[in-house]
Order: structure tokens, then C-alpha cells, then sequence
């Protein structure tokens, strides 16, 4: 954790949902005014596309267990160094994986690659992190201790699959075989490093369908918002303190469920991020500035 430089992290899995709060902190530091060093998850993979291919070819024939939700496949010495040094002097070093055609075009790169490493923009306010490991705690890594905020996106596990495979199959040009191959097999990763991480955070949002997803593998479409309602949980240890008479007042057809939870109609869910977040990013900005006034 950092007064001078923040670090502010959202942390969830593929097929999460973590774009719609990728978006709300966006405007939050648009109208804070702020300029936030944006940092993706992806990028610290160790292994471009094709060297992911023949590594898990690898560990089939093996008979091993990799994923990309493991310790293993990502280089979180490298993220934590990152964070680290970021947090003494906010600066630091940052590549981007390159998802889709668009992108890669852009760069003039294969799909699938990673770009160069290269230094932080100067002059940042905080950065942003994204991605699978926000808040992991290994043997040898520790990336929650440097987050001074940290958010989880984690829907329920029928939908989390159905949002990931409705991406995968319409974004990333994968056949549906092959994404039900990749949910299986990350499963013991997803179990023992990506859930523990949700007890670590300050704030999650959970996403609940009200229409069936019993069977996500033959499920046609995603929920729509207004199909779901979002728990919204505080933890214990949560460095945010919930006004939840002032959150339930500002959004239609909130309600309370237990001492340290709000649920929200899934149509109110970018809204209530933005309420909740705002006010946490602005304290962690006057701290800041404070701190500096007193340097």
C-alpha cells in the first residue's frame, strides 16, 4: 500500500463481468479529474498464444494441471515489482497482450502477442489494475498487500461460464467445445487461487441471474440487467464504510439483506458502483494530498 502513489485493483476471473466495473471507475476518475496508469492482467501471462498451445499440449500428454489462473502461467513476481515500485515512486514497467485483430493491427502484431515492455506514463495520479490475481497471496508473492482498494466481480458460477463462453465463442473465434475444455480444466486453479481472493477485497459484487441457467453449456443468451439483481458484499476488513441508508434512498429497488450486504436490481448496478467508489477513490486522493502538503 501506498499514501503518495495509490493502487486500486479489480480482481475477477474470465467471463466475470469485470468490464461494467472496469467502466464505472472510468468515469469516477473522469470527474475526479484524475489520470489513473491502467494495467491489465493479461499482460503478466507468461506465455503468448501459441506458447500457451504447447504448453498445455505439454501437461495433457503430462497427465499435469496448468492454467492461466495458477501461479505457473503468470509472472506475479514481475506484478508484484511492479506494484512495488510503482508505490515508492509511481513509475513502473507494462506491456499489453493483444486480444483481438483490431488490436494486434494497431500494433502491427499477431493476435495473441504481447507488445513490448515499456515505462508508465509520467505524472499519474494512481494506478489501475485489472485482471486474475489482484488480490492473490502465494509462497513467494503478496499482490493484495498493495492494493489500497480492492474490488471483486464474481457472478454466480453458471453465469460466470455462460458470459465467458458467449465471449469466447463471439470475440476470440473459439468453438464451444474448446471453452467447456478450458472451464474444466481450470477448474482446481479457479478453486484453490482465484476464490480465496475474494475474501481479501474491500467490496464485492456478485451478479445473481432470476431467470434459469441450469445448463450453461446450452444456454442461448446472457441475462439481461434487468434479469438479475447484484449482491453487493462488504467485507469484514473493508477499508469502505457503506452508507446504506444513503445508497438504498439513491437506488430504486435496493434493500438490505444482511448487516454488511445491499442488493441492487441488476439495472442499478453501474450506478451503485459509481456511488460506493467514488467517495473511496476521493479519500484515497485527499490522503494523498495531504500527505504531500505535509512532505
Amino acid at each position: 500500500m501506498s499514501v503518495e502513489h495509490p493502487i486500486i485493483g479489480i480482481t475477477g476471473s474470465s467471463g466475470a463481468g469485470t468490464s461494467t466495473a472496469v467502466r464505472a471507475f472510468l468515469r469516477v476518475f473522469e470527474a475526479l479529474n484524475l489520470r489513473a496508469a491502467q494495467v491489465e492482467g493479461d499482460a503478466f501471462h507468461a506465455y503468448d498464444r501459441e506458447q500457451l498451445r504447447r504448453t498445455l499440449e505439454r501437461a495433457r500428454i503430462r497427465g499435469e494441471n496448468f492454467s492461466l489462473f495458477g501461479p505457473s502461467g503468470n509472472l506475479l513476481e514481475r506484478l508484484e515489482q511492479l506494484l512495488r515500485e510503482y508505490g515508492d515512486s509511481g513509475s513502473g514497467s507494462i506491456r499489453h497482450y493483444l486480444h483481438m485483430d483490431a488490436e494486434a493491427e494497431a500494433y502491427g502484431q499477431p493476435v495473441g502477442t504481447f507488445t513490448p515492455w515499456e515505462r508508465l506514463p509520467a505524472a499519474t495520479d494512481l494506478l489501475f489494475y485489472e485482471g486474475l490475481h489482484g488480490g492473490y497471496i502465494g509462497e513467494d508473492v503478496n499482490i493484495a498487500r498493495h492494493m489500497d482498494l480492492l474490488i471483486g466481480v464474481v457472478p454466480v458460477i453458471n453465469l460466470e461460464w455462460i458470459q465467458k463462453i458467449r465471449r469466447d465463442t463471439a470475440d476470440r473465434g473459439y468453438q464451444p467445445d474448446e471453452v467447456q475444455r478450458t472451464i474444466l480444466r481450470r477448474m482446481p486453479d479457479y478453486v484453490n487461487h482465484i476464490v480465496p481472493q475474494y475474501s481479501r477485497t474491500d467490496i464485492n459484487f456478485q451478479r445473481v441471474p432470476l431467470v434459469d441457467t441450469s445448463n450453461p453449456f446450452d444456454a442461448r443468451e446472457i441475462p439481461r440487467p434487468e434479469e438479475s439483481l447484484v449482491v453487493i458484499h462488504f467485507n469484514e476488513h473493508s477499508r469502505v464504510r457503506a452508507d446504506y441508508e444513503t445508497l438504498v434512498g439513491e437506488l430504486p429497488g435496493a434493500f438490505q439483506s444482511h448487516a454488511q450486504t445491499l442488493v441492487v436490481p441488476g439495472l442499478q448496478q453501474e450506478r451503485a458502483l459509481e456511488l460506493i467508489l467514488k467517495p473511496a477513490v476521493s479519500k484515497l486522493i485527499a490522503r494523498r494530498d495531504a500527505a504531500s502538503a505535509a512532505a
